[in-house]
């Protein structure tokens, strides 16, 4: 049997190739597996009777801005000696959380009435300190068995009736607390702390006081069982006004996707297939009236900076599979409401993992354009998002630890986060890279010959000039998910979870389903216009949605009660780090819907 040379070389390519990447991908999934266990979270404990279950306190802060907390010691609370830090995950410590022991002694069901926890001397300046946080709301947290409570540390009480109307304060801090934790057979179901108002101690006045902190523990058995002890934590999505939100929400999506569905099923590609019908019946006139036949030559041409667009399109598809991804394991109940970093660590993992998505889709449609292996496409790839994310948290870093927040991260962690990023996020990448130019998209033929001077771009109508396009594409996506995207605003900066995953994934779907079709239409409108540069455009027009969400955060924060130089900055530098990650999704997504919508039209025009 006779085997020609050059089929022998490709397939030894192929396999030296494949070696390769088994090699690589072995190393990798090693490391990435050493990753998991390490910022990996603990699974539910069982206890006896009579067994200490420890009470983490973790952070305190004013409960209008959910970014500005501090140590829980902060405070001139009782505190154990030596206080011994927990063992934080990565995604813990990423979450601003410092879980640090406590004097309280919660053991499984022992009920305890008015158990002292620490006499104090609050001198005048911790008094003083107290006031200040108790006039801006500062609230505490702790958690208990993984489950998080909350609780006021005071409360003022004004007075406008003395003194010619003017305002006479006073200050409480509450020194009793209860605890009242429920469990069924030997697991902790969920636990409540109540402030005792019966018990308050008036500091007013900046004169020393004595104080005793005392507790109580109350154990009650239920029928719950422990795989749903963290459904109460998201009842707020269930609130009679959420869902009545929720409906009109969901009224909305339907309403504007039948409206634009419609549009492109009935109005356009009506009108299309008979600008086709006619190109076949060879009828020169309306040949000449059909703007983008004209065009055929030039619409295939790469436009300038094709190496980013690529890295653009790579970077949309690893957001796209993350937030798949997340939205699967929230579905199978990995990640739920509080569950201290648990969000954050996948987001680490998932990230580092896709970005072999980044690597091969972003060399894959480098071939397929330009023919060519680029490794430059996958190097911008690389940067293209976590350049303005390492600036931007680095800026946010900055103020945190100015202000001497917990949301500063320790350098240690910073350390951890360059390493991931440089041993695991740069391989896997690259390993994508070779992937998509071995087993990638082939080389695109155009159905027509691309001439070598692109034809000249006619004066545009209002509605076809770019502006006036992106702002219509990011408008109607995002007016249909408007109502959703204030309940997710409310979710992220606040305390309580407003949305669903499944109300979230409907919106998900509705935004892309949305973004696939108005820039489908708004391609089609700027092809009939004889503007054959639409390739830049497609990916503005789809990701302009995301100036939307941000401008509506904007508008959320300034109607919301934040206030603050750090509350400020951590809303909008992240606001933008994940309006700018939609950005490339929904751009990512609109640019292959219009790509797919031109390769069809043009071979159909040749095969006619």
């Amino acid at each position: 049997m006779y085997v020609s040379g050059a089929p022998l070389a490709h397939i030894y390519s192929f396999v030296k190739a494949a070696q390769e990447c088994h090699i690589m991908g072995q190393f990798l999934l090693q490391a990435l597996l050493a990753l998991t266990f390490w910022i990996g979270s603990g699974s539910s404990t069982r206890y006896n009777a009579g067994d200490h279950v420890p009470l983490f306190v973790n952070k305190v802060g004013p409960l209008h801005n959910p970014s500005e907390t501090y140590q829980y010691y902060d405070l001139p609370f009782c505190r154990p000696e030596p206080v011994i830090e927990k063992q934080e995950t990565l995604g813990e410590v990423l979450n601003g959380d410092r879980l640090m022991s406590s004097l309280y002694e919660l053991k499984f069901k022992e009920d305890k009435t008015h158990s002292v926890l620490c006499h104090k001397r609050l001198t005048s300046s911790e008094i003083a300190r107290f006031r200040d946080t108790i006039a801006q709301d500062f609230y505490f947290q702790m958690y208990y068995d993984d489950l998080p409570l909350w609780g006021f540390v005071g409360k003022v009480e004004r007075d406008y009736s003395v003194h010619g109307g003017e305002e006479n304060a006073k200050y409480y801090i509450f020194s009793h607390l209860k605890f009242n934790v429920l469990y069924n057979a030997d697991e902790v179901i969920g636990i409540n702390s109540f402030s005792d108002p019966s018990y308050l101690v008036d500091i007013s006045e900046n004169a020393e006081i004595d104080v005793q902190f005392t507790y109580s523990v109350s154990w009650n058995l239920t029928s719950e069982r422990s795989e749903t002890r963290m459904n109460k934590y998201s009842q707020a999505s269930l609130h009679p006004i959420s869902k009545k939100i929720h409906y009109f929400s969901f009224l909305n999506s339907i309403s504007v996707v039948v409206l634009v569905v419609g549009l492109l099923s009935l109005l356009f590609m009506r009108h299309l297939k008979n600008e086709l019908r006619s190109s076949s019946n060879g009828d020169e006139e309306d040949k000449r009236e059909v703007g983008w036949k004209l065009i055929q030559s030039d619409v295939f041409r790469c436009p300038q900076n094709i190496s980013l667009l690529c890295a653009f399109l790579g970077a949309g598809a690893q957001f796209l599979i993350l937030i798949i991804a997340l939205f699967a394991l929230a579905f199978t109940g990995f990640l739920y409401p509080y569950n201290s970093g648990t969000l954050l660590t996948s987001l680490v993992i998932v990230y580092t993992l896709t970005s072999v998505v980044a690597g091969y889709t972003t060399a894959s449609f480098h071939s397929h354009f330009e023919g060519a292996k680029q490794r430059r496409s996958v190097r911008l790839a690389g940067i293209i998002y976590t350049v303005p994310f390492f600036i931007i948290v680095s800026i946010l870093n900055t103020v945190a630890i100015t202000y001497g927040a917990t949301a500063a991260l320790p350098f240690g962690t910073i350390v951890v986060i360059i390493l991931i990023y440089t041993l695991l996020n740069i391989p896997f990448l690259m390993l994508g890279g070779v992937l998509g130019n071995r087993f990638g998209l082939s080389e695109f033929q155009p159905p027509s010959a691309i001439k070598r001077n692109p034809r000249e771009i006619p004066t545009q109508n209002w509605y076809r000039r770019k502006l006036y396009q992106m702002f219509l594409g990011g408008l109607v996506p995002f007016s249909a998910v408007a109502l959703e995207w204030h309940q997710l605003y409310a979710t992220l900066w606040g305390f309580k979870i407003y949305t669903s995953p499944g109300i979230m994934l409907f919106a998900f779907i509705v935004l892309i389903l949305l973004s696939a079709s108005v820039g489908v239409i708004l391609t089609y409108i700027q092809l009939s216009g004889e503007d054959h540069e639409w390739w830049w455009r497609s990916f503005s027009c789809g990701g302009f949605a995301a100036i939307f969400m941000y401008g509506y955060g904007v508008f959320f924060y300034l109607r919301s009660d934040m206030t603050g130089l750090l509350q400020l900055s951590f809303y909008l530098g992240y606001t933008a780090l994940f309006c700018y990650a939609f950005f490339l999704v929904l751009g990512t997504i609109s640019f292959l819907a219009s790509w797919m919508f031109i390769r069809h039209i043009y071979r159909s025009v040749k095969l006619e």
